[in-house]
């Protein structure tokens, strides 16, 4: 794994976060449309995949069969994915507080 490959994924993952990438859409019966909910989902499940992959990596080199530089990639690629999902979980909260400030 390398530099590109970190980048790649957090792009995926603020891609499907906003709603871009076409694959992670998930369609609801009743709508039709994307299930934001799902989305949300989907991103945790794929931050927790890294995380898994990440302590995967780390328990392989405590038993000498890992590199040590795939397991600081495996912490970084982690590290980006929890920073991006904290940035959109930010934004979110800071939406809903705008709503609800708004005059009825």
């Amino acid at each position: 794994m390398s530099t590109p490959s970190i980048a790649a994924g957090a792009y995926r993952m603020t891609s499907a976060l906003a709603g871009a990438n076409q694959d992670m859409k998930v369609q609801t019966p009743a709508t039709g449309g994307a299930d934001f909910a799902n989305m949300v989902k989907s991103a945790v499940e794929t931050v927790v995949d890294q995380g898994a992959k990440s302590d995967a990596q780390a328990l392989a080199m405590t038993q000498g069969k890992a590199n040590v530089v795939d397991v600081v990639t495996a912490v970084a690629e982690t590290e980006v994915a929890m920073e991006t999902l904290v940035s959109v979980r930010d934004r979110v909260i800071s939406a809903y507080q705008e709503i609800m400030r708004m005059p009825i």
